[in-house]
């Protein structure tokens, strides 16, 4: 049977197409949801923020395990930037992202075919200095000129790339001409070609099965997006022909399912606030005055800059939600108030307990390159995970405050944890996302920390 690669770009569409800016809570729940589903890759939104963006894709990069994290660039700055999340996941894939037909290369970029053949090549060699991992994002390829794309496809892989994928972005193709556009490509001596295909005329399902009979070695889907591959269809798709095919993915069924209504269920639940909640809740009227007198409310005392991050944000999710209470607001806090680097990241880590023994953690931290390890006991599991961090640290910090939620509903409910750490007489807020509440716990007391080391630094 044949393995299928299957790269989710759920995150991308959902910023780049449906026009939504989404918060870095956002990305980190989506993307722990997304590994969930057994998706091979996730792909992320270009760099647009700078070193914001930066802080936030490494985040996402370290917090993803079981998967490669994919960042589409096509400048050697963009290049440069991605390079930070290799360092946090070695499965980090740089994607060469450029369009290959005529109108959308002199629109966005304003260069000729042969231009382009130049720029791929450049940006490919500097991506391959990077990370052996490179892939060339063909966009557009179906509005290409005659042959160009194979052209595009080899220039890419003389220059270090390991992979091609073929974007149908105009939704022209019928399944016969994808195909034949995959047969062309490998005809010419790429060995690893990806498709994604267009929904535009109900054709993606279609047209990803003749791609994988043509030779195409993975698809890209999408849990959002009428216009795409839908990650369910192509699933189900998998389970009920994948040994006609002669094809199989690790796409877990079930859980995709869950995620796909999940969305609408954790948009509901989001939407749900309790008439007290209003009664003294922030609304979409409440001024940068009144979001800083709730966050002093609340004791943080953040920078003007902070300040202006956290009002940004409170306007974006107001205006699709209505009022917040305190609670939100505090998420809001933790997510996109002062995220920075971070020194110390875990590992792994081990918990037991139970109603006849005592609470034990076994901690592992890497900071700087170098390996800390923390055993300790504790009042139940959590409590035992923050003291074998105490341990490592060497200091102890007051928690202000502690909550856990469940995200999402089911068995495989995603758990997110806040955590509030006093130190020097300022609030610092954590924030963690797992589908192990522990896991949850154990990032958002690091979250924090690297916060107070940053500060004290």
């Amino acid at each position: 049977m044949k393995k299928l690669y299957v790269s989710d770009i759920t995150l991308r569409v959902a910023a780049e197409e449906l026009g939504h800016e989404i918060s870095f809570r956002e990305k980190l729940t989506m993307a722990a949801r997304l590994q969930q589903t057994g998706a091979d890759a996730i792909e992320l939104p270009f760099i647009t923020a700078g070193k914001e963006d930066v802080v936030v894709y490494r985040t996402i990069a370290e917090s993803v395990s079981d998967c490669a994290v994919c960042i589409p660039c096509d400048s050697e700055e963009a290049i440069a930037a991605a390079a930070e999340c290799v360092k946090a996941n070695e499965n980090t894939v740089i994607q060469i992202s450029l369009p290959i037909s005529t109108v959308q290369m002199e629109y966005t970029y304003h260069i000729k075919a042969p231009k382009m053949l130049l720029k791929i090549a450049a940006l490919c060699e500097a991506a391959a200095k990077v990370t052996d991992k490179v892939e060339l994002v063909a966009r557009d390829a179906s509005r290409a000129e005659a042959g160009f794309a194979v052209e595009c496809a080899k220039t890419a892989c003389e220059n270090g790339a390991k992979a091609v994928t073929l974007c149908d972005d105009g939704g022209v193709y019928f399944p016969d001409e994808m195909a034949a556009l995959v047969q062309e490509v490998k005809a010419a001596g790429v060995d690893t070609v990806y498709v994604q295909p267009s929904n535009s005329l109900n054709f993606a399902a279609a047209c990803a099965v003749a791609a994988i009979r043509a030779g195409a070695s993975g698809v890209k889907t999408s849990a959002v997006g009428a216009d795409y591959l839908a990650t369910d269809v192509f699933s189900d798709i998998i389970r009920a022909k994948g040994e006609t095919l002669g094809a199989e993915c690790r796409l877990n069924v079930t859980a995709i399912h869950n995620l796909v209504s999940g969305v609408a269920a954790t948009d509901k639940q989001d939407t749900d606030v309790t008439s007290a909640d209003k009664a003294k809740a922030l609304s979409p009227d409440s001024t940068l005055a009144d979001i800083a007198a709730a966050i002093a409310a609340l004791g943080y005392e953040l920078s003007d800059e902070d300040t202006g991050k956290v009002f940004d944000e409170f306007k974006r999710v107001t205006a699709q939600k209505g009022a917040i209470g305190s609670r939100e607001l505090e998420a809001i806090i933790a997510s996109t108030a002062m995220q920075v680097p971070s020194t110390y990241h875990l590992i792994n880590y081990v918990v037991n307990c139970g109603n006849i023994i005592t609470a034990t953690a076994n901690i592992t931290l890497e900071k700087e390159g170098e390996t800390l390890m923390g055993v300790s006991i504790g009042d139940g599991p959590i409590d035992a995970v923050f003291h074998a961090i105490e341990q490592i640290v060497g200091f102890h910090y007051e928690l202000d405050d502690f909550q856990i939620q469940a995200i999402t509903k089911g068995r495989e409910a995603i758990g997110s944890a806040l955590i509030r750490l006093r130190a020097g007489g300022k609030l610092y807020s954590g924030n963690g996302v797992s589908t192990d509440i522990i896991g949850a716990c154990v990032r958002a007391y690091l979250n924090a920390l690297n916060k107070i080391v940053y500060g004290e630094n």
